[in-house]
């Protein structure tokens, strides 16, 4: 009886690991036929201890679907262990991306701070500069700007460009020999060609005021060429139009 007993107990728990290895087996297979892929270390274990218990529950029968299910069980955890595997390391990416979007912004805060306290500064300097102006120097019946004075002109006209209430004044000037028409004209081609170098460092036109005064403001006594040198010449000066006041180099 206690044989009988335990025999039909066994066919019954065989019976259950039959039914539910046959549910989860269209699954399975399923699976290995759309992406072929290796046993997992999981999956190895659940074949093992499947077939184990469906041996002791059911005889040969209940370790062949308890192999099955076991398989299936443990390529399930397999999955769910990598899955968050890798959630885990897209998050720490995801953290480490914003730590450094953090830095970068904050390094370009201070970068912006630093620009803008070195502008303060350099408006208060020029603020504080009262009637300093720059000469550039001509020969005789020439308006072609020297090569020396290039550089020192196109400092000038990037730090006018870079101090939005400011004009430039570019003043011509001839010594006094030849006609007034001719030093009118010879002194607007040399304002112009200093205009022409300021624009190239970046200062608009609009921002530039072009005079010719010819020999009109000549001081020199006829016949006196180191002062005439001095007169044949172009000043450049700074307007602050805000405060009317004058800042040159």
């Amino acid at each position: 009886m206690n044989t009988l007993t335990n025999n039909l107990r066994a066919g019954v728990v065989g019976l259950a690991a039959a039914v539910v290895c046959v549910t989860t087996l269209p699954v399975r297979a399923e699976q290995v036929a759309s992406k072929p892929e290796a046993a997992s270390k999981q999956e190895n274990i659940g074949v093992v201890s499947g077939l184990a218990v469906g041996a002791v529950a059911g005889g040969p029968v209940g370790a062949l679907f308890g192999a099955a299910a076991g398989a299936w069980l443990g390529d399930r955890y397999h999955k769910q262990a990598v899955a968050q595997k890798g959630l885990t390391a897209d998050l720490k990416k995801t953290e480490g991306e914003r730590a450094q979007l953090a830095g970068n912004v904050s390094e370009l805060n201070g970068s912006l701070a630093r620009a803008h306290d070195r502008g303060e500064q350099l408006t208060q300097v020029v603020t504080r500069t009262d009637q300093v102006e720059t000469d550039v120097g001509f020969r005789t019946n020439d308006a072609s700007v020297s090569e020396q004075s290039m550089s020192p002109l196109l400092k000038l006209g990037a730090l006018a460009a870079a101090m939005p209430d400011a004009k430039v004044r570019v003043s011509g000037y001839a010594d006094p020999r030849g006609s007034d028409e001719l030093n009118d004209a010879l002194s607007k081609r040399r304002a112009d060609a200093v205009a022409a170098v300021l624009a190239t460092a970046g200062l608009p036109p609009d921002r530039m005021i072009v005079e010719a005064h010819g020999k009109a403001d000549s001081t020199s006594p006829e016949g006196d060429l180191d002062g005439y040198a001095f007169e044949r010449r172009v000043t450049v000066r700074i307007e602050h139009v805000a405060s009317d006041s004058v800042a040159s180099r």
